[in-house]
C-alpha cells in the first residue's frame, strides 16, 4: 500500500512538474510547496529527492524537443540552406543565452540549495515578478506597444545574451527560468510567441546541465538507488513529459490573444498564501521548520497539531 500511494505522489509530481514547468508560475517553487503537503522526501532521502526534483525534469525536456522537433533539427531534408543556417543561428544564440547561468549556477549551486530553498524566498519572488508582469503587461498596452522581433530566427545573439543574463536571476527558486526569460525577451522587443518559445528552447541545455550536475553530486554522496526508486523517478519524468507537451501547447494558443496579467495576479495570489501560512507557523512555534525544505511533512504535522492552541489565542 506504502508503494502504491508513493507512486501517487510521484504521478503527482510529475503533473506539476510538467505545468509549471512551461507556464510562468515557478516550477522549482510549485515543487517545494507541493512537497511540503506529500512529504515525499522523508521517502527518498535528501540526497535522492535532490536528484529526483531536476531529473523529473527531463521528462519536460523531451516535451519541448518533440513539439519543436522540426524548428530544431538543423539536418533536415526538406529545410533549404537558408533554413539550415538560420537553426544553427538559433542553437548558436542558446548556446551564448545559457553562459551567464552556467557560470553562476556552477558556482553558487550549494550555496543556493543552502540558502534560499525555502518558502519565504519563494513567497518573495512569487509576488515580485507577479507584479512585474502585471506592470510591464499594463504598460505594454497603454502605449501599444510594437514588437520588434516576431520570430526566434531572426533574434541576435546580443539578444539572445541579454535575455541569458536574465535567466541567472531564475536561479533563486520562486523566480521561474520560463517567467524572467519572457519578461526580459519582451522588454528588448520580442514579441509574446517569440519570447516563450526561445525561452522553451533555453531550458534544453539548462536543464540537461543542471540533471547532469546533480547526477554527478548524487553519485559522489555514495548512495545507493534501488529498482523500485528508479521506477519513482521513471514514472515522474514519462508523467512530466505528456503533461509538458500539452502545457507547451496551451500556453502557445493562450498568448496568441492574451497577455500575461493572469500569471501575474496567480503568482501575488500564492505568494500571499504562503506567507499567510508562514505567519500561522510563526504563531505556532513552528517557523523553524518552514525555513529550510528538509522536514515539511514534520511542519505539517506540528502545524496541524498546535491549531487548537492557535485557536484558543
Amino acid at each position: 500500500m506504502e508503494i502504491f500511494i508513493n507512486f501517487l505522489k510521484v504521478i503527482l509530481m510529475g503533473i506539476v512538474e510538467g505545468i509549471t514547468e512551461w507556464l510562468p508560475v515557478s516550477s522549482t517553487g510549485h515543487m517545494i510547496i507541493l512537497e511540503q503537503w506529500i512529504g515525499l522526501e522523508s521517502t527518498f532521502g535528501k540526497p535522492l529527492w535532490d536528484f529526483f526534483l531536476v531529473v523529473i525534469q527531463l521528462g519536460a525536456i523531451f516535451a519541448v524537443i518533440v513539439n519543436f522537433f522540426t524548428q530544431l533539427w538543423p539536418f533536415g531534408k526538406n529545410k533549404s540552406k537558408e533554413e539550415k543556417k538560420q537553426t544553427w543561428m538559433i542553437w548558436l544564440n542558446i548556446v551564448v543565452a545559457c553562459i551567464p547561468a552556467a557560470i553562476i549556477g556552477l558556482l553558487l549551486d550549494d550555496w543556493l540549495d543552502a540558502h534560499l530553498y525555502n518558502f519565504i524566498t519563494v513567497s518573495i519572488t512569487l509576488i515580485v515578478y507577479g507584479l512585474a508582469f502585471i506592470v510591464i503587461e499594463t504598460l505594454f498596452k497603454r502605449k501599444n506597444v510594437q514588437f520588434k522581433t516576431t520570430e526566434v530566427k531572426n533574434m541576435t545573439w546580443k539578444v539572445a545574451l541579454i535575455i541569458g543574463c536574465a535567466q541567472v536571476l531564475a536561479l533563486i527558486p520562486g523566480t521561474s527560468r520560463s517567467g524572467v526569460t519572457i519578461l526580459a525577451a519582451m522588454l528588448i522587443g520580442c514579441n509574446r510567441k517569440t519570447s516563450a518559445e526561445f525561452s522553451f528552447f533555453l531550458s534544453i541545455p539548462v536543464m540537461l546541465g543542471a540533471s547532469l550536475l546533480k547526477g554527478i553530486k548524487f553519485a559522489s554522496t555514495g548512495s545507493s538507488v534501488s529498482g523500485l526508486e528508479v521506477g519513482y523517478v521513471l514514472v515522474g519524468c514519462i508523467v512530466a513529459f505528456f503533461v509538458s507537451i500539452l502545457a507547451i501547447r496551451f500556453l502557445l494558443k493562450l498568448i496568441r490573444k492574451n497577455t500575461f496579467i493572469g500569471f501575474g495576479y496567480y503568482r501575488i495570489a500564492l505568494g500571499v498564501l504562503l506567507i499567510a501560512y508562514y505567519a500561522v507557523c510563526v504563531n505556532t512555534g513552528n517557523a523553524d521548520l518552514v525555513s529550510s525544505t528538509t522536514d515539511f511533512a514534520a511542519t505539517n504535522q506540528a502545524l496541524i497539531s498546535s491549531i487548537p492552541n492557535l485557536l484558543i489565542k
